[in-house]
């Protein structure tokens, strides 16, 4: 028997790896600030339109308005849908048939930095920036609102997500380097943890299967990964030479301060976020889930996501 899925954002690059994966075995209806009919072969609907959408067993809400490296959102907007949004569709939720709601929030939604050696649901969260502050806000709103007995509600926060589609860092890392630029930060010895796709989906099915008890997540690898492994890959997959340069830090941190000023790829965001140690505890999630270990491990979902890269340029030219 196939579930019915109301999935928000489905247009993303979340949202379109989501429906290639499990189109085959639900009915999913889309929800999106834009309707690309061409894109997904799925009834689409306006913000506008909620009061019109049919029955669904499960809501997975992906909307949000993503963590911003070059510093020009406006903190209003991240407030706006990261939080306006939710709402609105949390509230449609606990009006609704839907049995599952599924928020995807975010690791910043508890801290920039990790104190300690591992970031787990029991830290307190601090977040720094408007995008965390957001997301942390919409968390609090799911929470303070009564949930009747026979619906479910799990608060997702992953780790950076990246597989095919996936826009962020890592696709100027694999510019960069593309362009057989070497990359110049071996000095930052850091350990980060990622999602790779296939196991963020793994871990969906199981939400999806299972009466899991309702609660906070976190999602990610079984594995940390530091940026010059990826550096490393990245230059394996594009057949170049493996060039880390091992520059000062203090010189790199004034090339990210430039960046700041004069708007350059490298800027302190950026570098904080591609050098600094990060690593997130799954076992909650794997617990509640009875997984013992992930069917993708994190080199082989980094591989799977160059592959993608790869195939997108049509050449490793």
């Amino acid at each position: 028997m196939k579930n019915n899925l109301l999935v928000s954002g489905i247009n993303g690059f979340i949202g379109t790896n989501l429906y290639n994966h499990f189109i085959t075995q639900n009915h999913i209806y889309g929800v999106d600030i834009s309707v690309d009919k061409n894109k997904h072969l799925c009834k689409t609907y306006f913000w506008n339109e909620l009061s019109n959408l049919p029955d669904v067993d499960t809501i997975i809400h992906l909307t949000g308005l993503a963590h911003d490296t070059k510093g020009t959102a406006i903190e209003s907007k991240y407030y706006d849908i990261n939080v306006g949004l939710t709402k609105k569709i949390y509230e449609h939720f606990l009006a609704s048939n839907a049995s599952k709601f599924i928020f995807f929030s975010s690791v910043k939604a508890v801290a920039d930095a990790v104190n300690g050696e591992v970031l787990t649901e029991n830290a307190e969260p601090n977040p720094k920036t408007p995008y965390g502050k957001s997301k942390l806000e919409a968390e609090k709103y799911i929470l303070s609102k009564p949930l009747p007995s026979d619906k479910f509600v799990y608060i997702l926060r992953p780790a950076m997500i990246h597989g095919p589609g996936n826009k962020g860092n890592l696709n100027l890392l694999y510019s960069i380097l593309k362009r057989g630029f070497p990359y110049p930060m071996g000095a930052f010895h850091n350990e980060r943890s990622f999602t790779s796709i296939q196991n963020l989906l793994f871990f969906l099915e199981k939400l999806l299967e299972l009466d899991v008890e309702t609660g906070t997540y976190n999602v990610c690898d079984d594995e940390s990964l530091s940026t010059s492994n990826i550096a490393q890959m990245i230059n394996q997959s594009l057949g170049k030479s493996n060039r880390v340069w091992n520059i000062p830090k203090a010189i790199i941190k004034v090339i990210a301060r430039i960046g700041d000023i004069a708007h350059l790829p490298l800027n302190s965001e950026r570098l904080k976020k591609m050098t600094e140690s990060y690593v997130v505890s799954n076992k909650k999630i794997k617990e509640a889930t009875r997984v013992k270990a992930l069917p993708v491990n994190a080199y082989a979902g980094l591989a799977t996501t160059l592959d993608s890269f790869l195939n997108k340029d049509g050449s490793n030219d």
